[in-house]
């Protein structure tokens, strides 16, 4: 009854919100559209992505701007979520909030190293990281270098991590990448048992703990595939939590001389059933359907604990992704069969 009582006003709202989201028929007939601006013209007369999209003109209809408004879009989601969360609640969004935190760090890692002529462009962010956040843009859009970067970051947790790491010698990008990467998982791990108790808990452990064992399956797969990297250096990018994956079983894998070995080897996993290297679908692929099957069964399961919030959450990030590569698809020409093929997947 205490679940029920701290959820219903959440559960309800999270329900009318993903009654909007777009639905696979909906998805087929954006995989058959030839351009960009025939996309967002369905997406304003069809979708909940209709008020958003109204504010973008003719002539600004390319990619980039119409990303930031689905970015806004699932700012504002979080926006209303969280403001029918209680303070239980709350600490819970905010280890959601690290995401995008994350995901602004390595956008302005990409902009310093990579000396982008361009200056900042988060404006569009501002609102939602001032509210909600750590993080200073009005800091941030000052940097030049990483080293000022990671100075503008001092207050926040993920100055420690990126301070020890800028002091070491030959530091890449891939580097920043993989420590936030890194921190996060580990943190987050650590933080929600001071977070959530009892049942929710133990939904956020297995939920997020399996998709730190799929990332780690996917990491060591596409080490080993395209970069044909050495077990040493594979160890070293791999997230420090096994849930499902005993240590032998993850050494295994990371040792597997050549595809067959690490195939035979997944097989041996408690995720063996949801992979299947011999049909025509990517790893990646194999990971999202695995993660929607999760948050939803779990969802299904325990409709009144935080599997609501994260299932509409993952639900929404999944729609966004989705729906910009269809639009890249799209701008590169491909057919809708290909385009399909990217987007199709699963939503609700």
């Amino acid at each position: 009854m205490g679940n029920l009582l701290e959820y219903s006003g959440i559960v309800t709202k999270i329900r009318a919100m993903e009654a909007k989201l777009i639905k696979p028929e909906q998805f087929t007939e954006i995989a058959n559209m030839r351009s960009v601006p025939e996309i967002v013209d369905y997406l304003k007369k069809n979708t909940a992505y209709a008020d958003i999209l109204s504010s973008l003109e003719e002539d600004q209809v390319h990619r980039g701007n119409i990303e930031k408004l689905l970015i806004q879009s699932l700012y504002d989601d979080y926006t209303k979520i969280y403001r029918f969360c209680g303070q239980k609640q709350r600490r819970f969004m905010k280890l959601l909030l690290k995401n995008y935190e994350i995901d602004l760090i390595n956008y302005c890692l990409r902009i310093v190293i990579n000396h982008y002529r361009q200056p900042f462009d988060l404006n569009y962010k501002r609102a939602f990281f001032d509210r909600y956040s750590q993080i200073s843009i009005e800091k941030l859009i000052t940097s030049r270098t990483t080293d000022e970067l990671v100075e503008n970051l001092k207050g926040t947790e993920y100055y420690a991590p990126l301070k020890k790491l800028k002091d070491s010698q030959n530091v890449t990008l891939y580097d920043y990448n993989l420590t936030l990467d890194l921190y996060f998982y580990t943190s987050t791990w650590r933080e929600q048992k001071k977070v959530l108790k009892k049942s929710d808990l133990e939904l956020f452990m297995r939920d997020r703990g399996s998709k730190i064992d799929l990332l780690n399956l996917q990491w060591i797969y596409r080490a080993k595939k395209y970069y044909n990297m050495k077990p040493a250096d594979i160890y070293l990018m791999l997230i420090p939590i096994h849930y499902k994956l005993s240590t032998e079983l993850v050494k295994e894998l990371v040792e597997a001389p050549g595809p067959e070995e690490f195939e035979a080897a997944v097989m041996k996993t408690s995720y063996a059933r949801h992979y299947n290297f011999r049909q025509n679908r990517t790893i990646e692929q194999m990971y999202a359907d695995f993660l929607h099957h999760l948050y939803t069964v779990d969802r299904r399961r325990d409709p009144y604990s935080v599997a609501s919030i994260n299932t509409y959450m993952f639900l929404k990030e999944s729609e966004i992704n989705r729906l910009t590569t269809a639009m890249e698809c799209v701008r590169y020409g491909l057919s809708p069969q290909e385009t399909f093929a990217y987007v199709g997947g699963k939503t609700q």
